[in-house]
């Protein structure tokens, strides 16, 4: 009876687990993990696709929106408790949480589990820029904070290199991916998106969002590559170091 039970019992196919929340301090983990990444970190992100389009505009347009910026009322405690701390903290348990992933892209090639894994490695992509354009403008040559108006020259001047002109344009779309399907995979989780017809309209939504934010970080890059460049000026005067069209 248990022979006939069993092989008359439909097929399980096989394929990666589902994802889990977790349990305990897993669970909390996990859904601080996936709040982060869309306040503070996602609207972050949005400000600053934003403030960089200003480069299209050209130098001085630019130059007064970093100015603007570092000019903000606790300008160091915002960055500090909205901005980096929530950083690390995403980077570094996404990091964790990719180490420790299940995906098999080879074995199971499924709509589902390529996404995943794209989400994964647009997060790394995304987190070692951020790494290297924080260090970059923040602890080498001159200190933007306080020469806001040589931030384009600083910016165009790291565009001297093809290298660089590459993996920003990679990072833009990484940033841009992990982004937008980070906000599909965080309304299906937190109950905003329910249902399949919801969540399949909501994906279109987010789609065009990451087409929006690459085209807006198309044009900012745009703006330094099209704009005649001259060296910073190591003074530190507050001239602008590049020439005006």
């Amino acid at each position: 009876m248990a022979s006939a039970a069993s092989s008359s019992a439909p097929g399980i196919r096989q394929g990666v687990a589902p994802l889990r929340a977790g349990q305990g301090i897993s669970f909390v983990l996990r859904r601080l993990h996936s709040l982060t990444g869309v306040v503070p970190i996602g609207a972050f992100l949005l400000e600053h696709f934003i403030s960089n389009a200003e480069a299209f505009k050209g130098p001085d347009a630019y130059g007064a929106q970093v100015k603007f910026l570092n000019g903000l009322p606790f300008v160091v405690g915002l960055e500090l408790f909205f901005i980096w701390i929530p950083i690390l903290y995403h980077g570094i348990y996404g990091v964790y949480i990719w180490w420790r992933g299940e995906s098999n892209v080879t074995a199971y090639p499924w709509t589902g589990n390529w996404m995943y894994t794209a989400q994964r490695w647009t997060g790394l992509i995304a987190f070692a820029y951020m790494i290297q354009h924080t260090y970059y403008l923040r602890f080498t040559g001159v200190h933007l904070p306080t020469h806001p108006m040589q931030a384009f020259a600083k910016v165009q001047g790291e565009f001297q290199n093809p290298w660089m002109i590459a993996f920003y344009a990679i990072a833009i779309v990484a940033a841009s991916w992990h982004f937008c399907y980070g906000l599909w995979l965080f309304a299906a989780k937190w109950g905003i998106t329910t249902g399949d017809r919801a969540r399949r309209w909501f994906g279109y939504v987010c789609v065009l969002l990451a087409i929006g934010l690459i085209s807006i970080g198309a044009a900012s890059m745009y703006g330094f590559l099209t704009t005649p460049y001259h060296p910073l000026d190591t003074s530190g005067s507050e001239n602008m170091a590049v020439i005006r069209k």
